[in-house]
């Protein structure tokens, strides 16, 4: 019998998250991009208070866990959420999500480098893959470097990818254990959004709430309610019915979609250079993570 839930949850995944990078884009047009991201967070904290009350499961997880949550939100959400939102300002979104794709070549770097992973002639070849795809970027957009706007934004884009591959590493060598993951969640996204929108009274020149358009805003609500809430939920459902090399195969079609929607709706231009470029970088990083379980039925008990 086919698991209805299961296929729903699969591409809630596949297609929320390969929408998030355009409504960021959106979000920024009219919104500072700290106060899109803190405030995407703050009311996704609040969503999970909420569900943790009605099931009676909030509680104080102690300090020695809090300071993980801190140290993984810190990353994950303040440095890698919240800089790719920064960089949408002057990059586009399908660009966006090309460079975030790269972030499997740092995790793996990474985790070869403090012991988590051994270096192979097979990973080898995925990683000069997507090298070789970073470099068709810059080939395609050299001239656009010139650009400081666009030169801070490739920038915040690689400080994204390292904070992103800087957590999971994290979370790898500590093998920290879930526990209650939506308890885990509401400190994360509490502790993101409130620095986040401090970093937002800080930085932006120009927080006029009276220039914030109602597309930006729903665009924003959009980010909170389902890029980080409803998409969590469905992954971490899929998780219980596939494992987690399966479920990782959907990393690639976010990509795809994300760079499909930013040409149909934002039309931003897609040259056959960033095509070959992504299509290097998603069969390197394909590569780089292949078991052969990614394609094997899982059987849940």
């Amino acid at each position: 019998m086919k698991d209805y839930k299961l296929i729903f949850a699969v591409l809630t995944v596949a297609f929320v998250w390969g929408t998030t990078f355009l409504a960021i884009r959106v979000a920024v047009e009219t919104i500072p991009a700290w106060f899109v991201a803190g405030i995407r967070q703050f009311l996704a904290s609040i969503i999970m208070l909420i569900i943790l009350l009605s099931r009676k499961e909030f509680k104080w997880i102690g300090w020695k866990s809090l300071g993980y949550q801190i140290v993984f939100a810190f990353l994950m959400l303040v440095i890698a959420n919240g800089m790719t939102t920064v960089a949408e300002e002057t990059v586009s979104s399908s660009l966006a999500s090309l460079i975030s794709a790269c972030s499997p070549i740092l995790v793996f770097l990474g985790s070869v480098a403090v012991g988590l992973q051994k270096f192979s002639i097979r990973a080898f070849l995925g990683v000069l893959m997507c090298f070789s795809g970073i470099l068709f970027i810059f080939w395609d957009g050299l001239q656009d470097l010139s650009n400081p706007d666009y030169r801070m934004g490739m920038i915040f884009m690689f400080f994204a990818i390292t904070g992103w591959a800087s957590g999971t590493i994290f979370t790898k060598k500590l093998n920290i254990q879930s526990g209650n993951i939506t308890l885990n969640l509401f400190y994360q996204f509490l502790f993101a959004g409130i620095v986040q929108i401090i970093l937002a009274f800080l930085f932006s020149e120009n927080y006029n709430f009276g220039n914030w358009t109602f597309k930006s805003i729903s665009a924003m609500l959009y980010l909170s309610v389902f890029g980080s809430v409803a998409a969590f939920f469905a992954f971490h459902y899929a998780l219980t019915k596939i494992s987690p090399v399966q479920v990782s195969i959907l990393a690639y079609i976010n990509t795809i979609i994300a760079i499909f929607l930013g040409w149909l709706i934002m039309d931003e231009q897609i040259s056959m250079k960033f095509i070959l470029a992504a299509a290097l970088i998603i069969c390197g990083v394909f590569i780089i993570n292949y078991k052969p379980e990614m394609f094997r039925r899982q059987k849940v008990a």
